[in-house]
């Protein structure tokens, strides 16, 4: 490995740590002018486009098969509008800080679900203790919100129905991949899904709220182009080039980030009780990421 290929590494990991990180702050910024569903539709929408644009230049073709399709709009639906829409949802009222720890349980949710069905993965003792730990640690983080009265009850229960639905839409995608490149898929993704939150948008009669101020504006481009363009494909690069030891570390940095970003830049806290939450909550990832990325003992066959 030679030195550039290690600053390229090391730029990709920041970029994936910081941008995705800051996103759940960008969010609250944003959701403060603009309704939520237009909001996050109108983001998948743009950054759908242009990773369509992107796909397209490069040369590469979308799926054929109608089943390719359905994985497709399933995951669009669990990953995308059930789980970003719930974030975005939930953000009017619960600080960024919070809504990224809770989210981050996403990665228990996957390991759990992964376990269902007739291509059910078990799990060890080492990830079963981290399921306990990391959802005793949403307990008490939320916990600890409803009693300070932070946010209301339904806020919290969004972002735990977020995580939830991020696990089912991952194993199901892990499960059923799409027959085409990855940019094309997540583009066809995000086309669906900011159809999909737009029309729920003006549905739910969000247009008259919609105030497109300077602050806004920003983060909306920002997530766009950012949140959704750069930061996917500083990942989708990272796949091929890192052990997935290295690149599953990103499922306990971006809350860090996210706690840090609303601390410095909009003085949001967290109560006593909420920080070792945090804690609780971030062990518990750290010990199901590392668990499911040990090497599997060869088969007696």
């Amino acid at each position: 490995m030679n030195m550039s290929r290690n600053s390229a590494v090391a730029l990709a990991l920041a970029t994936v740590y910081l941008v995705w990180g800051s996103t759940y702050l960008a969010i609250r910024v944003g959701v403060r002018d603009l309704p939520p569903f237009l909001f996050a539709g109108s983001r998948f929408l743009g950054a759908g486009l242009l990773m369509l644009l992107w796909a397209w230049s490069r040369g590469q073709k979308l799926p054929t098969r109608w089943r390719d399709y359905r994985s497709i709009g399933l995951a669009a639906v669990t990953m995308l509008v059930a789980g970003n829409g719930l974030v975005t949802w939930a953000e009017q009222w619960v600080e960024s800080n919070q809504a990224a720890l809770i989210v981050a349980t996403s990665a228990l949710w996957i390991a759990w679900f992964g376990t269902f069905g007739l291509r059910g993965e078990p799990i060890g003792r080492s990830s079963v203790i981290g399921l306990a730990v990391g959802f005793a640690g949403v307990a008490v983080l939320v916990g600890g919100g409803i009693q300070l009265r932070a946010a209301p009850p339904l806020g919290y229960a969004a972002l735990l129905g977020a995580a939830m639905a991020w696990g089912v839409g991952s194993v199901y995608l892990r499960r059923h991949p799409p027959d085409c490149s990855a940019w094309a898929g997540a583009a066809l993704q995000m086309l669906i899904a900011g159809s999909l939150m737009s029309g729920i948008g003006l549905a739910s009669g969000e247009l008259p709220r919609w105030h497109l101020t300077p602050s806004a504006a920003w983060m909306l481009l920002y997530l766009m182009l950012f949140g959704s363009c750069v930061a996917y494909g500083a990942y989708f690069w990272l796949v091929q080039q890192v052990t997935p030891a290295v690149l599953g570390t990103y499922a306990y940095v971006n809350p860090a980030v996210a706690v840090v970003l609303g601390w410095a830049l909009v003085g949001e806290q967290l109560s006593p009780m909420q920080w070792l939450g945090t804690g609780v909550i971030l062990a518990g990832v750290v010990l199901v990421t590392l668990a499911s990325r040990k090497p599997k003992p060869a088969s007696p066959a």
